[in-house]
């Protein structure tokens, strides 16, 4: 936060700067000094507003996001809530959280030690880092209380109530208090797993800048109250839940209808039109298998493994969820 409130400074000292400059040239007896001058230094005292003004707001957001206190909370980590909570980490936290693999990626295993620096993994790590949290024991979660953990799954916040950069961008915040609960009963439950590597996120003023200016499209809403998931079974509006903690909602868009490209990714594709030519049978074949009508592999960026360990109502639902009109 210092550096980039720094940096903040020093972009308004040269509004000043420039600033003075125009005016001093503008206050010239010289015509052409007038108007040389005068132009190009009031363009750029315009350029450096704007930059202050997107890297101020983007600092606000990043470092004062007005996010709630954690609630007072303990879970009671029954052995409901762990199994539950398993199988909604092993669809979700996996994906980022996981042990670093040879490619530097993370490796879809455990343990969940993190440590994969998600800007650069996804190809935007010019906007600062982000290095994803060792959420087990062993890590920063140990000093995070019962509803810490719980307002940063939430509000995608850390202990301090700074913005956690990835986890903004996820849907996780309209999980069920049930659900969310489950995830902390689950991750308390793992054995602790050491990790040398740094891990939060640093943004930089650039990425302040890029926050500030909206380049990375609209958050997630972000659930208020006491939040309740639908019935389970295989229904759209249990599918559309589904949809949110498998993050099928974090890459192709909040109605799952796809998702126009930002500055930190390209577009990713509306699947509606796919399943709708499709049973529910080659459906859950297609997630089960990876592989689309014609013998055509899922790209790389499509993670579809984790669908694949969903269950068969999980499946249905999620079906009945891409067939159902679009509301």
């Amino acid at each position: 936060m210092i550096a980039n409130l720094l940096v903040l400074l020093l972009f308004v000292g040269l509004i000043v700067l420039f600033g003075w400059l125009c005016y001093r040239s503008i206050r010239s007896g010289k015509m052409w000094v007038k108007i040389v001058g005068g132009i190009g230094f009031a363009l750029l005292t315009l350029v450096f507003v704007g930059i202050a003004f997107m890297g101020g707001k983007g600092v606000a957001a990043v470092y004062f996001p007005g996010a709630p206190d954690a609630p007072d909370l303990t879970v009671a980590a029954t052995p409901e809530q762990i199994a539950r909570g398993q199988y909604l980490v092993n669809l979700s936290c996996i994906g980022c959280h996981s042990a670093v693999g040879p490619d530097g990626a993370p490796s879809m295993q455990h343990p969940l030690s993190g440590g994969t620096n998600m800007s650069a993994s996804e190809g935007f790590g010019f906007i600062g880092a982000m290095v994803a949290e060792n959420l087990t024991p062993g890590g920063k979660l140990a000093g995070y209380s019962d509803g810490e953990i719980f307002r940063a799954i939430r509000n995608a916040v850390n202990q301090d109530g700074h913005n956690l950069g990835f986890m903004s961008f996820l849907p996780y915040g309209q999980l069920s208090d049930a659900d969310t609960e489950a995830i902390i009963a689950y991750l308390r439950s793992l054995p602790p797993a050491e990790s040398s590597t740094q891990t939060g996120d640093k943004f930089n003023f650039i990425g302040a800048v890029m926050t500030g200016a909206g380049m990375f499209g609209p958050a997630p809403d972000r659930g208020t109250g006491v939040i309740t998931g639908p019935p389970e079974g295989a229904t759209a509006e249990y599918g559309k839940y589904v949809a949110t903690y498998g993050d099928c909602r974090g890459c192709h868009g909040p109605d799952m209808t796809g998702a126009p490209a930002s500055a930190v990714g390209p577009a990713v594709p509306n699947p509606r039109p796919l399943v709708s030519t499709m049973d529910q049978a080659q459906f859950m074949e297609m997630l089960r298998t990876g592989v689309r009508p014609g013998n055509r592999p899922f790209p790389d960026t499509m993670p579809w493994q984790n669908a694949a360990n969903m269950t068969d109502t999980d499946l249905a639902a999620l079906y009945a969820y891409l067939t159902a009109p679009v509301q």
